[in-house]
This record gives C-alpha cells, structure tokens and sequence, in this order.
C-alpha cells in the first residue's frame, strides 16, 4: 500500500521545473481541520458514539469520533526494516497514516509497536524519530520495542496502555493486515474504537506528510 499523493497540473516545458520549496507539515493545519475531520467518514468506527464534540471547536454538522478523547491511544504496527535500519514503503505508508491521526488528535497519546532491530534500530524507535522530525512532540509517543509478530504487538501495547492510562485505542496498520491485528488486538483485551488503514487518510493532510 502506497501513500496516496495528490496530482499536479500544468503546462508541459521542455524541462522539469525546479522541485517546490520544503513544507511545513504543520502549516495551514488549522484551516484544514474541517476537512480533514469530513474525510474521516471513510474511516472505519467500531462500536464508537459519534455524539462526541472537539472542546473549544464549533464544527456544526460534524460527528468528532471518539478518536479526539486524550485517553484514546493511536497504535501504529511496526513492518521489517531494512537491513540499514531504514524503513520500508509499507511501514512508511502505516507510519503517515498515524501522523495524520496524530496531528487530528493532538492531546491523543501516540504508540509506535515493533522490535526487529536492524542495524541497531528498532521498527518502535525508527518510527518515533520520524514523527518527532515531522514535529510530533516526543512526550506522546510511547515505543514499545520488543514485539516481534502482531500478537506480541497487541499484548505489549495493552501494558504500554494500562501504563500511560489509555483505554481504547486506533489501529493502525495496512489493509491486508487490518483484520488479523483487529483480532489480535480485542483478544489481548484492548478496546479498538476505529482501525485506520493508509488508503483511509485524509486527502487534505496529504501536504502534511513526508516530503523528499
């Protein structure tokens, strides 16, 4: 699953352009939150009440989901790294769904899940120093390094969560997996209230995600 990018028009010239000037991933957060939240229908709630409002933001019209409680966590899995310590496009693609998800939430706990160091770094760790370069603060996110399958990624993040005091959680990972870490996850006895995949995210944050 690839990172949806949104498409560029123009008149063709004879040579490329010169490549646009970097991006603030948090620039024009503000005004685009409205859309961003209308795109989370396409998201998929379990057993969530949508009658929740965002405090301090008059969005008529609108079901905030239970996603923007503080003491919901956003679970990202991990995905084998490169034997560099890279990350893969797979885990790049989970790993921009849950930095959207956190700049929606942004009183929302974040935990990163997956050991499986190469080269000395761990899927957690390799995770985490993404979103704290892309301006996530670090005192949200919360690595759990040790898991090394998706039941090991369930049952870490359930004492990360009775940890920082989190009671229910979104998960995220790819849409071949979804299903498979959804059981997982309910069985190690964590409340999922929406599972997020990176086909789900919202178009509109896409400017927000990594640039090269």
């Amino acid at each position: 699953m690839t990172v949806i990018a949104l498409a560029t028009g123009g008149t063709a010239h004879a040579e490329a352009p010169p490549p646009p000037p970097p991006i603030d991933p948090l620039e024009g957060l503000t005004q685009d939150i409205p859309a961003d939240i209308n795109a989370l229908s396409t998201l998929n709630f379990t057993n969530v009440d949508l009658s929740n409002a965002l405090p301090g933001v008059d969005l008529p019209g609108i079901n905030l989901p239970a996603l923007f409680a503080p003491d919901t966590a956003i679970v990202v899995l991990g995905y084998g790294l490169q034997p560099d310590g890279q990350m893969r496009p797979e885990l790049m693609a989970r790993l921009y769904a849950g930095y959207v998800s956190a700049l929606l939430s942004p009183q929302a706990p974040v935990i990163v899940t997956g050991g499986n160091p190469q080269n000395g770094v761990t899927e957690a760790d390799a995770m985490a120093d993404w979103l704290v370069d892309h301006g996530i603060d670090r005192d949200r996110i919360h690595t759990e390094t040790k898991a090394n399958s998706t039941v090991q990624n369930a049952a870490f993040s359930a004492q990360l969560m009775d940890l920082i005091g989190a009671h229910t959680a979104i998960l995220i990972t790819s849409a071949d997996h979804i299903a498979r870490a959804l059981s997982n996850f309910q069985a190690a006895g964590i409340s999922v209230v929406a599972t997020v995949t990176p086909d789900a995210a919202p178009l509109s944050a896409v400017p927000f995600g990594p640039h090269s």
